[in-house]
């Protein structure tokens, strides 16, 4: 999709559709008022005869309105005038792109973001561009016959208010694009099947990135990892025929001697559970257990488009967790690259495991902070839903930073504790500590386990495994959280992170 910034009359340009706002009570919006006055009253008029009375998100399509050089007005309601914010623009956009793919609209003007209520012209400018692409976004390749609309939405133009807003709308313009790009690259390498996507996969398709600017790619094999002595990621590859890779992308957009921000994702192609076999119901959905992973390569790719002032290292540790005659089996005692010795006692709690040696890993880097990002328990859907991502920090500040850009883009996450108290869940007779807990607080332990490897780090994990992917009729992956990932680092750049 092609996007432009211009400024203009609404009323005078032309283009397929126009898309203008009401509030709620019909409140017409400036650039509404514009076009109702150039029509002769016509756009209030056929307004009063709809069932649209301005409710965020909600639209509806008029066509050949006189006196107006667009074929189509589209009218998507705002909310409360006073109370519009991001989220509900961002509700209001996102409608406003459904409706234009619904009618295979090929050009849209997008006036909204002249308009002065609401978020700033930036912010109104990326999540436009994020909802178009949203909204045009298909996976598709797996099938014989593609089932593509014919129109597709290929032309998005962003209205500016007059010639002092274009920076700022053009700057919106592009950070949306480039993680709109970063999310649709997590989301089809998480839509893809793990005996397509497997590890040797991912690991090439993150090596295509290095053709971006200051991105470059290396791939540890298993030979390597070895030698590193990662025996808690290893013992998780034993069941699988897939060689594990860890993957390893250094961004250098920075000074050359400040330390960088290291993001690890996992990136468990395939998870049967290993011995502790997962129940057979949804078990297809466990391809999705790479999404961290997808999300870190995602969003190194937007950080490299954007040209960030920073220094940033994404690092994928890759395998499969499989039944097998060679596979961890409960009860299995495993060193990992730390030192610290581990009893495996579900072997189905497998992500902490490859983390962990990825995040011991990190500490070569002297990185000024890690994230990681995983789809590490089904606790944390039970915990939050499907609305949040959870986090966990060891630095308040560090925490501070994650949520204010969640929020800022919609991609949210919620904070949980991380207390000394849930330590002693894993103990273990047998080795330095268990890689499960007990019944409860399956989110937390998760987290404190690999608390035990960042102690040296300023350090967050997010947990994903309620907000990767969606369930149900609209199955698939989600790209989150890129948008959150992205917004930290190009606020990072911002203020000198």
């Amino acid at each position: 999709m092609h996007c432009s910034v211009k400024t203009g009359n609404p009323v005078k340009l032309p283009t397929d559709c126009l898309v203008l706002g009401v509030f709620t009570g019909r409140i017409l919006t400036p650039s509404a008022v514009a076009v109702d006055e150039a029509s002769a009253g016509s756009l209030r008029r056929a307004l009063a005869k709809s069932a649209l009375d301005g409710a965020a998100g909600k639209t509806v399509m008029f066509y050949e309105l006189a006196g107006v050089a667009a074929e189509r007005v589209l009218m998507v309601g705002l909310g409360d005038a006073e109370k519009l914010d991001a989220a509900g623009f961002r509700k209001a956009a996102g409608g406003a792109a459904k409706a234009l793919a619904a009618n295979q609209v090929q050009e849209a003007l997008f006036a909204l973001t002249a308009d002065a209520a609401g978020p700033s012209a930036y912010t109104k400018a990326r999540d436009t561009v994020l909802c178009a692409e949203d909204a045009n976004y298909r996976f598709d390749r797996l099938k014989s016959k593609a089932e593509q609309p014919k129109v597709r939405l290929e032309r998005l133009v962003l209205l500016a208010s007059g010639r002092g807003a274009m920076a700022e709308l053009k700057q919106g313009l592009a950070h949306g694009e480039a993680i709109a790009e970063g999310i649709q690259l997590a989301r089809d390498l998480g839509n893809l099947p793990g005996n397509i996507c497997t590890p040797s996969y991912l690991a090439d398709e993150a090596r295509k990135l290095s053709r971006l600017a200051k991105l470059e790619v290396q791939v540890l094999e298993q030979k390597d990892m070895e030698e590193l002595g990662m025996g808690a990621l290893l013992s998780v590859a034993r069941g699988s025929r897939q060689p594990p890779k860890l993957i390893v992308m250094d961004y250098r957009g920075g000074d050359a001697k400040a330390p960088p921000l290291v993001l690890v994702g996992k990136g468990l192609t395939f998870d049967a559970g290993g011995i502790s076999l997962k129940p057979p119901a949804d078990m297809d959905q466990m391809k999705f257990d790479m999404c961290g992973g997808a999300a870190v390569i995602g969003t190194l790719a937007a950080c490299a488009r954007l040209a960030l002032p920073l220094n940033v290292v994404g690092v994928v540790p890759s395998s499969e967790n499989l039944p097998d005659g060679n596979a961890n089996k409960p009860g299995d005692v495993v060193t990992s690259m730390s030192g610290q010795t581990i009893e495996v006692l579900n072997t189905d709690a497998e992500g902490r495991l490859i983390l962990c040696d990825a995040l011991t890993y990190c500490e070569r880097f002297k990185p000024a902070a890690v994230v990681d990002v995983a789809t590490l328990t089904g606790a944390c859907v039970i915990a939050l839903g499907h609305h949040p991502s959870g986090l966990f920090a060891n630095d308040d500040a560090l925490a501070a930073e994650l949520l204010a850009a969640g929020e800022d883009t919609g991609d949210r996450a919620w904070r949980l504790p991380l207390w000394e108290d849930y330590q002693e869940a894993m103990d273990s007779n047998f080795a330095d500590m268990a890689n499960i807990g007990g019944k409860s607080a399956g989110a937390i332990i998760g987290a404190c386990f690999l608390a035990r490897y960042t102690r040296s780090l300023k350090w967050a994990h997010l947990d994903i495994a309620g907000t990767a992917w969606n369930t149900g009729k609209e199955k698939g992956s989600t790209g989150r959280p890129v948008r959150l990932l992205t917004q930290w680092l190009i606020r990072g750049a911002k203020t000198g992170a």
